[in-house]
C-alpha cells in the first residue's frame, strides 16, 4: 500500500480517488473551493470533496496554489483537478498527472469528448510526470482501450476509471517515464457554447458523434418542430439520426416520444 495525495474536483477524479482510497493511503484530498451549481446555483462541495468527506480524507481547497501551500505528501496525484500547478511546486513534490487519452493526441481540458467528436475508435489513459507545459510531461504508463461506435462520454470515463488506478499504482512502482513523442499532438480544447449546437446539415454520423460525445454530462442543443430542446441521446436509423432522449428548456429529461405526444 502506497501513501500520495491526491487533486481531484470533476466526477472522473471523483471516481478515481475512491478507487484508489480502496487500495492506498490518501494522506489529503486538494480540490476546488466550493461553488454555485446546478439551476439553482447554490452553493455545493466539488464531487471530489463529497467523495473525500465521506472517507474521512482531508481535504484542502485553497483558492490558488502558491509556495505557500503545505501539502504533507511527496507523490501527488492529479485527476480533473482543473488548475494548473505552478513551477515553484512542481519541483517540491512528484506531481503525476491522469489524462484519458493517448498523449500525445488530445491534450487539454477535453480529451474524451473531442475523441469522440473525432470519431476515434480507441483512446485510453495515460499517466505522465506533470511540466509547465499543458499535458507535455514524459509518460509515466500509458494503455489503450476501444471506443465502441455507441459509447458515449460516460461510458469513456467509466472505462478510464479502473484503468487510472492501475496504471497509477504502475506509474509510482516504475518511475521511469519516457518522453512524449513530438509527432501526432493535438489539442482538446474545452467544451463552449458553440460545441454544444447541432448543425443539422453536418453528416449523420458527425451528428450522432457529437450528441454522444456531450452525453449524459453536458448535452447538444438544438430545435426540434419549433422548439428549443437538449438531446441526450439519439441512433442512427435508416441513415437519419433520430433522437431517443430529450429535454425541453425549463423542463425534465423525457423520452423522446414523450416530449411528442406532450407537443399535441
Amino acid at each position: 500500500m502506497a501513501r500520495f495525495g491526491v487533486a481531484a474536483t470533476a466526477p472522473f477524479g471523483a471516481d478515481v480517488l475512491e478507487r484508489l482510497a480502496s487500495r492506498h493511503e490518501i494522506s489529503f484530498c486538494l480540490t476546488r473551493p466550493d461553488r454555485p451549481r446546478g439551476r439553482g446555483r447554490r452553493v455545493a462541495p466539488p464531487p471530489a470533496k463529497e467523495v473525500a468527506a465521506r472517507l474521512g480524507i482531508p481535504i484542502l481547497q485553497p483558492e490558488r496554489l502558491g509556495a505557500e501551500l503545505e501539502l504533507p505528501s511527496e507523490d501527488i496525484v492529479v485527476v480533473a483537478y482543473g488548475l494548473l500547478v505552478p513551477a515553484v511546486l512542481l519541483g517540491s513534490h512528484g506531481w503525476w498527472n491522469v489524462h484519458p487519452s493517448l498523449l500525445p493526441r488530445w491534450r487539454g481540458a477535453a480529451p474524451v469528448e473531442r475523441a469522440i467528436m473525432a470519431g476515434d475508435g480507441e483512446t485510453g489513459v495515460t499517466i505522465i510526470k506533470l511540466v509547465e507545459e499543458l499535458d507535455a510531461g514524459p509518460i509515466a504508463a500509458q494503455q489503450a482501450f476501444p471506443i465502441e461506435p455507441e459509447d458515449d462520454a460516460g461510458a469513456v470515463y467509466a472505462k478510464a476509471a479502473p484503468l487510472a488506478v492501475e496504471l497509477v499504482e504502475e506509474a509510482l512502482t516504475t518511475r521511469s517515464p519516457r518522453l512524449q513523442p513530438d509527432e501526432g499532438v493535438t489539442y482538446a480544447e474545452k467544451i463552449g457554447p458553440a460545441d454544444r449546437e447541432l448543425d443539422w446539415s453536418q453528416p449523420p454520423q458527425e451528428i450522432f458523434d457529437r450528441i454522444r460525445a456531450l452525453s449524459p454530462h453536458i448535452g447538444t442543443r438544438t430545435e426540434l418542430h419549433g422548439r428549443r430542446v437538449t438531446i441526450w441521446r439519439a441512433c442512427i436509423e435508416d441513415g437519419q439520426v433520430v433522437p431517443l432522449e430529450v429535454q425541453p428548456e425549463g423542463g425534465r429529461r423525457m423520452t423522446y416520444g414523450e416530449w411528442l405526444r406532450g407537443l399535441r
